[in-house]
């Protein structure tokens, strides 16, 4: 490990990219694991913009169990250590797969959010903004489907759904940010949901190096100049080495 450090010091411009593994310690399950959500919920169904629209119950009521119950989720030593090594100016941004805020909340400043994030909701009818406080009460409620007040119109959380344009601007962001790294650090993602998948070729195809910590192999390890597959091992080393 003391190669990931001894690169992650001498690097100008480090980027991490997370994914749901990273949050499996904060006890939010990931998607494809061997307990993950796509395991218990339709993957067909869960995310689906076409389904949404025709019955937003099944999202929101499965949603309870992993979304809106984030208020009680706590950043675990790998948000907090991001959130640190960003705070010594040994990374510059985090790219993150994830939509459960968990980032910010440990204090990361710099996070490019691709799939978007529940913290805000938007009526798909007349485009009103509604913040996720306001939003968690009601889908746990007996109405659970959270309506619009002004127009009665579908309110939809701000997470890009299968069959929904990414978000531009963070595209273009995450793709800037991994075209200049001259060294990219996955953490967590299984690195099979494109765009995110992709943004690594672009570190190595700029001449940077690239690490993969997972505890799964993915579709990039032939390009990885280092791989671990212990992500809480890796990071209570840096816990340990960076004061």
């Amino acid at each position: 490990m003391h190669q990931l450090l001894s690169l992650m010091h001498s690097s100008s411009h480090c980027v991490f990219l997370s994914g749901a593994g990273i949050s499996t310690l904060s006890g939010i399950p990931d998607f494809r694991g061997s307990k993950g959500i796509y395991k218990q919920f339709d993957a067909d169904k869960i995310f689906d913009i076409h389904y949404f629209r025709k019955d937003p119950a099944y999202f929101y009521t499965h949603g309870r169990e992993f979304i809106y119950n984030l208020e009680e989720k706590e950043p675990n030593i790998i948000h907090k250590m991001l959130a640190k090594l960003e705070e010594e100016g040994m990374m510059r941004s985090i790219i993150t797969q994830n939509i459960d805020m968990l980032h910010q909340k440990a204090g990361s400043r710099r996070v490019i959010e691709i799939h978007g994030s529940p913290a805000q909701h938007t009526c798909l009818h007349c485009g009103k903004k509604f913040p996720y406080e306001l939003i968690s009460p009601i889908v746990h409620g007996p109405q659970v489907v959270p309506k619009c007040d002004g127009c009665g119109g579908l309110v939809k959380p701000d997470i890009i759904f299968f069959g929904e344009m990414l978000d531009q601007n963070a595209l273009s962001q995450a793709i800037s940010e991994s075209s200049k790294a001259d060294l990219m650090v996955v953490v967590g993602s299984s690195l099979v949901v494109h765009p995110a998948a992709s943004l690594p070729l672009n570190t190595v195809k700029h001449g940077g190096r690239l690490i993969i910590v997972n505890n799964m192999p993915t579709p990039l390890d032939e390009y990885a100049y280092l791989i671990y597959p212990d992500l809480e091992a890796v990071f209570r080393y840096l816990e340990k080495e960076i004061q």
